[in-house]
């Protein structure tokens, strides 16, 4: 029982490090936010044969130490050359030297924005000028037809950097040579082959130490060729990542493009949240504020003007909305200067390889053990006379033996051992998550989730909980207006444009300043293109409907100042200055909050009514109704505004702060974003799989209740009560303990913030719980990163919210959301078939090799046998065992606890009958192999090549067969889907096709003899029995409690 109160705080990760993580350096049960010293201490308590190979996808702690001090260099060069520039002084002219078609050169361009070179932007004539000399219109943008495109790119460069090339296949050929037993086995098999030659000639003595040599040789290409094929997927998906897409203005029309397909007199909207794509200048900004610390390293946010307009690629926007001028590209600017100079590590170390590396360790410890033991034994057999040939002579005499022939002799043996330590170190095994985290990342890509950080994807697997967002992830992000109430009360149809004149000019006005969306109107009969959010859509449509000509209705009036929408504040406005010198103010946001600020309406008949009990009541329940019905509901209001406050300077005028009481109210209305066809199932699969769905979302607590009930986060009215479902004004306000309480059983929380989210991920991961997280605007980027598993948006989310992530899900599903978590348990999983498969092959292999050589003085299994095994287990079992496509059977079981042990009690029971069983039939034939095969009358050392080889067949048949047992550790039957796994088939076809080519036909290699058709059938029945017996064995209850547990228990 008190193992039980012990076990919850030890599963926190959120708190303060803890002793049992301390002591143990291979248990990092979260490595997003481990400390370089924390990383450092695990390698160093690894047992490693190959550290080159072992650790080539963990992170290079030196590279990372050099990369950071490159960075500092870069950065600190950048502000000593712009020091120097203002020391000089601007005064001097600036000189325009014709490049091509246009009458300004790059490398005035580049000097004129990585100078910041504000009197040299005015001797260009501002912005403008400019822009003409970049034959750009600023509101319009390029022409950017193909012709115009290609003279931009030939002139100015792509937006592009050269990148450092990946590693050629013959580096990972050189890496898989650094194995240090290898290293001895290849200096062995030349001592051997000189011996051979030396005593035996060259036609029949090169056999031995060639045929060690050859299977070396195999290991080492057979390595290099898995490993290099894994590197390709990895710089594929590196690629995808760094290919962001936006939005840029060519030809007035809004257009989505790749990063690298920016040129220089791009105009590209600013939204909070992107990245700066190339240098530029601001055309014009409203609030817009630039986080430059990937340029400077100081996390200052630097507001921009026309006092200071320049801005770096790479910095993200923190704050408002603006539009820019692109200046330069590609390696003409710092970001890609810097970029080119440093190399991308993508290393990164998970969990799951930690883990691993900790067991590989251990078992790696008793395989030297074993294979010191075997050496001491044979060698002392052997000088002691007791060693014997198999024609039955003593193989050492004193005295008599020459040196040449007891140094072969030593060095046969000496190989034997080195080669158990090949077999029993599980180099392989670390390195198999890599595999199945490549395979799995490339099958994610396909199921339209990208993959930035390798941990995520396994420890989705862990995952107890997902607190996803309402708005494009659960619904479709579809929105349109279908209900509105306009002039105090409903009217029949949303899109009537039989409004009074006043009213529908004003709700006009606002729609068409009051946004961040845009109306292309095309040549011709075709359709007008609205871009922009789908809020802003909705809206947009709605006022085309009503009447509005949107170019025109925005030159009629001029912006002020911008209040961009926040979500803490869930409004937005804009002050307006007006033909007759007026200034109107618009808001627009969540339908109570500005509803709340209105004292006034318009009536139908254009009059200014007060806002008494009764109309605010009436307000109050439409919006209720509305929401009831999951509509989304939004309120666009006014208020005028006196000219002469409005601050006249400009910096005055951008720290001003938009009045937002006793507005006049124009209208409420209701979007309707209908539910995604596929996240009821979605949701009910997470249910099962013991992971609870949580909705959080920005919108009204009864929109968000019946959305929750339509896609059954909710399953009835009844659990739609508090804490149930809480209002995130409410859940903040609580204290600390009492928040941890009840986010345990938030199943919905509405009108929250995104801080509100962050304090629910804090509190859920010190109650224990595996957190997965959607996000998509810039405020969610602090859960996103304190989450286990943040998952961003890839249509809705913006640069930060996408760098802040694990990994991003390209078309904002929540049934892609729920796949992830399919393929982190199908990672975890297949970690263990390979586990299962491997320690028996390691168990059976190491004992069998121990109890011959201790109690005879001789192996049935030698080194090239044993090199082939362990090509099976390590290379080509990873490969078979890591790609197992994921099956529905793995969302029917509860999630995988961070701290429980990697080998299951169902594993031990698995692994250890079948390397009874093995042993039991290898060493049987081991010592009674020749009167059970009638071999007692042949000759003494064909009888002993016999059954040698019988013993070498009937074990590697045996791991083939097992194999398939290992598939499905815990399911009766071990054959569904193998058909879909073809990967899986051609390695066990190719496995046996090559084992019979060994027998039969490389037996000097392998120094086996050719096997006749009943050996052959014994064999295979001795390899075919696995699996009736693995069958039987999965009727054997096992304790829940973990086998390591008992122990402790015991030592307590």
């Amino acid at each position: 029982m008190d193992n039980i109160g012990k076990e919850s705080p030890n599963d926190l990760e959120a708190g303060p490090s803890f002793s049992d993580d301390d002591k143990n350096p291979f248990n990092i049960t979260r490595t997003k936010d481990a400390t370089i010293e924390r990383l450092r201490r695990w390698r160093q308590a690894a047992l490693v044969l190959n550290a080159s190979r072992r650790f080539r996808y963990t992170l290079d702690l030196k590279k990372e130490e050099e990369k950071k001090e490159s960075l500092r260099k870069i950065r600190a060069h950048v502000e000593a050359i712009r020091a120097a520039y203002r020391f000089k002084g601007q005064s001097q002219q600036f000189s325009l030297v014709p490049s091509g078609d246009f009458p300004i050169g790059q490398e005035q361009l580049t000097s004129l924005t990585s100078d910041h070179n504000i009197s040299a932007l005015q001797q260009c004539g501002g912005v403008k000028g400019l822009s003409d000399l970049l034959k750009t219109n600023l509101e319009k943008g390029i022409n950017g037809d193909d012709a115009d495109l290609l003279k931009r790119k030939n002139v100015f460069g792509s937006n592009t950097y050269p990148q450092k090339k990946g590693r050629s296949f013959w580096m990972f050929l050189w890496e898989a040579w650094q194995d240090l037993t290898l290293i001895i086995l290849m200096v062995a098999a030349v001592a051997s082959l000189a011996l051979g030659i030396k005593t035996e000639g060259i036609k029949e003595g090169w056999y031995d130490g060639g045929s060690i040599a050859f299977a070396v040789i195999l290991v080492i290409v057979v390595t290099a060729i898995s490993d290099y094929r894994q590197s390709l997927q990895f710089q594929n998906l590196n690629e995808e990542k760094r290919n962001i897409h936006l939005e840029v203005i060519r030809g007035g029309r809004r257009t989505e493009v790749s990063i690298y397909d920016i040129v220089v007199g791009d105009v590209v909207p600013l939204n909070i949240g992107d990245q700066v794509p190339a240098d530029g200048v601001v055309i014009s900004g409203h609030s817009l504020s630039i986080d430059e610390s990937s340029m400077t390293g100081e996390s200052k946010i630097v507001h921009k003007d026309s006092k200071d307009p320049f801005l770096m690629s790479g910095c993200k926007v923190a704050d408002g909305n603006g539009v820019m001028l692109v200046t330069s590209v590609g390696t003409n600017t710092e970001w890609g200067m810097l970029m080119a100079s440093i190399s991308e590590d993508t290393g990164e170390e998970t969990p799951l390889q930690v883990r691993l590396n900790g067991v590989a360790t251990f078992i790696g410890m008793v395989g030297l053990t074993v294979a010191f033991i075997v050496l001491v034994v044979l060698l002392a057999r052997y000088f002691t006379g007791h060693t014997k040939s198999a024609d039955g002579r003593v193989q050492f005499t004193a005295g008599r033996t020459s040196v040449s022939d007891a140094v072969d002799g030593a060095i046969k043996i000496l190989t034997i051992a080195v080669t158990i330590v090949v077999v029993a170190v599980p180099e392989g095994l670390p390195l198999a998550v890599t595999l199945t985290l490549a395979y799995s990342m490339r099958k994610m890509m396909a199921d339209k989730a990208l993959v930035r950080r390798l941990s995520a994807c396994e420890t989705m697997g862990s995952a107890t909980t997902i607190c996803s967002d309402k708005t494009g992830t659960l619904t479709l992000n579809q929105m349109t207006v279908v209900e509105a109430y306009v002039g105090g009360e409903q009217i029949d149809s949303p899109d009537s444009n039989q409004l009074s004149p006043t009213l529908t000019s004003l709700l006009i006005e606002g729609i068409a300043q009051n946004t961040t969306g845009s109306i292309y109107v095309p040549a011709g009969d075709a359709d007008v293109e609205v871009s922009g959010s789908p809020t802003e859509k909705a809206i947009l449509y709605w006022g085309i409907k009503l009447g509005m000509n949107f170019e025109a209705v925005r030159s009629e009036s001029s912006v002020i100042h911008v209040f961009p929408f926040n979500s803490e504040k869930k409004r937005g406005g804009v002050a307006l200055q007006l033909p007759n010198s007026e200034v109107n103010i618009h808001w627009k946001g969540a339908a109570e909050i500005v509803l709340a600020s209105c004292t006034r309406y318009i009536d139908k008949n254009d009059r200014l009514v007060a806002m008494d009990e009764e109309k605010v009541n009436y307000f109050m329940n439409a919006i209720e109704d509305m929401a009831s019905r999951s509509l989304r509901c939004v309120a666009v209001a006014y208020t005028t505004y006196d000219r002469e406050k409005v601050p006249a300077d400009e910096e005055q005028l951008s720290q001003w702060v938009l009045p937002e009481d006793d507005l006049v109210l124009l209208a409420i209305v209701g979007l309707k974003d209908p539910c995604r066809p596929s996240v009821k199932d979605a949701v009910r699969v997470c249910q099962i799989a013991g992971v609870k769905v949580r909705m959080v979302t920005g919108d009204n607590i009864q929109t968000a209740k019946a959305i929750a009930l339509e896609c059954g986060i909710l399953t009835s009215e009844a659990d739609a009560t508090e804490p149930n479902i809480i209002d995130g004004k409410k859940f903040r306000a609580l204290p600390d303990a009492q928040r941890e309480e009840i986010a345990e059983q938030i199943s919905v929380m509405g009108r929250s913030s995104p801080n509100d989210k962050l304090l629910l991920v804090q509190a859920l991961r010190k109650r224990g719980h595996v957190v997965g997280v959607t996000g998509d605007g810039t405020n969610d980027a602090p859960a996103l990163h304190e989450a286990d598993i943040g998952l961003a948006m890839g249509i809705q989310g913006t640069e930060v919210a996408k760098e802040s992530s694990d990994i991003i899900i390209l078309d904002d599903n929540f049934a892609t959301v729920v796949k992830v978590v399919r393929w982190g348990r199908s990672v975890y999983a297949n970690i263990q078939k390979f586990i299962q498969f491997q320690l028996t092959v390691n168990v059976a292999a190491l004992v069998i090799n121990f109890v011959a050589a201790v109690s005879s003085g001789d192996v049935p299994l030698n080194a090239v046998q044993l090199l082939w095994v362990n090509l099976i287990m390590d290379t080509l079992g990873a490969l078979a065992l890591a790609t197992e496509p994921p099956t529905d059977h793995l969302m029917h079981r509860p999630p995988v606890g961070r701290r429980e042990p990697l080998i299951t009690n169902i594993m031990w029971r698995n692994l250890i009958i079948q390397a009874v069983y093995q042993l039991s039939v290898l060493l049987v034939l081991n010592f009674k192999g020749k009167s059970l095969l009638n071999l007692e009358h042949d000759d003494s050392s064909h009888a002993n090549k016999v059954k040698n080889t019988l013993i070498f067949n009937a074990f590697v048949l045996c791991q083939i067969f097992n194999e398939f047992n290992a598939r499905k550790p815990d399911e009766k039957n071990i054959f569904r889907g193998i058909t879909k796994n073809h990967l899986f088939m051609g390695i066990v076809a190719l496995t046996v096709v090559l084992q019979i080519i060994i027998v039969e036909f490389l037996g000097k290699f392998t120094s086996t003899v050719r096997l006749n058709w009943k050996h052959w059938i014994i064999s295979v029945v001795i390899g075919f029995i696995s699996w009736p017996l693995a069958f039987i064995v999965k009727f054997i209850p096992v304790p829940t409690t973990p086998i390591s547990n008992l122990f402790k228990r015991r030592h307590l």
